[in-house]
C-alpha cells in the first residue's frame, strides 16, 4: 500500500468518524480513481480545474432560487431595506475579493496548498465545516502576507 492510498484511507476513516458525507464521498471517489488506474488521466485535470468547477456548482446553487422564481426583483429590493442585507452584500463582496487573492496565491505559491488542504480537512472533519476553505484560506493568507509585506 503506497502513501497516497494510506493517507486517503486515514481521511476516509476520519470522515466516517466525523460523519462528514462530503469528505467520505470525495475520498471515496479519489480512492476509486486511484484503484482503477485513472489517476494519471483524471487527477491532473481535476487538480487544475476542480476549484473552478466547484465555484461554478456553488454559483448555480446560489442562483437556483432566481431561476425558480423564488427570488426576484421584489425580494431583492425588500431585502436591501434591512441593515443585515447590506452587511451580507458587503460580506459577499469582501469574500469574493479575498478569494481572488487566494487564486493568485495558489497559482504563484503552490506549496501552500498542502497546509491549506490540511487545514480544510481538519475543519471539515472535526468542526463540520464546508470544503471551500482552501480558496478562502489562501485568500486570507495572501491578504495577511501582503499586510506583513506592507508593514
Amino acid at each position: 500500500m503506497n502513501q497516497p492510498i494510506l493517507f486517503l484511507l486515514i481521511l476516509l476513516v476520519t470522515g466516517i468518524i466525523a460523519k462528514n458525507q462530503s469528505l467520505i464521498v470525495a475520498v471515496s471517489i479519489l480512492l476509486i480513481v486511484k484503484l482503477i488506474g485513472l489517476e494519471d488521466k483524471l487527477l491532473p485535470t481535476v487538480h487544475a480545474k476542480g476549484i473552478q468547477w466547484g465555484v461554478t456548482v456553488i454559483t448555480i446553487a446560489v442562483l437556483a432560487p432566481i431561476a425558480t422564481g423564488e427570488i426576484g426583483f421584489k425580494q431583492l429590493g425588500e431585502s436591501l431595506q434591512s441593515f443585515s442585507a447590506w452587511i451580507a452584500l458587503l460580506s459577499g463582496i469582501f469574500v469574493a475579493l479575498i478569494a481572488k487573492g487566494g487564486v493568485t496565491l495558489l497559482a504563484t505559491d503552490p506549496h501552500m496548498t498542502a497546509a491549506l488542504v490540511f487545514g480544510t480537512i481538519i475543519a471539515v472533519s472535526v468542526f463540520h465545516g464546508v470544503a471551500v476553505g482552501p480558496l478562502i484560506g489562501a485568500g486570507i493568507a495572501y491578504m495577511v502576507m501582503k499586510v506583513i509585506e506592507y508593514l
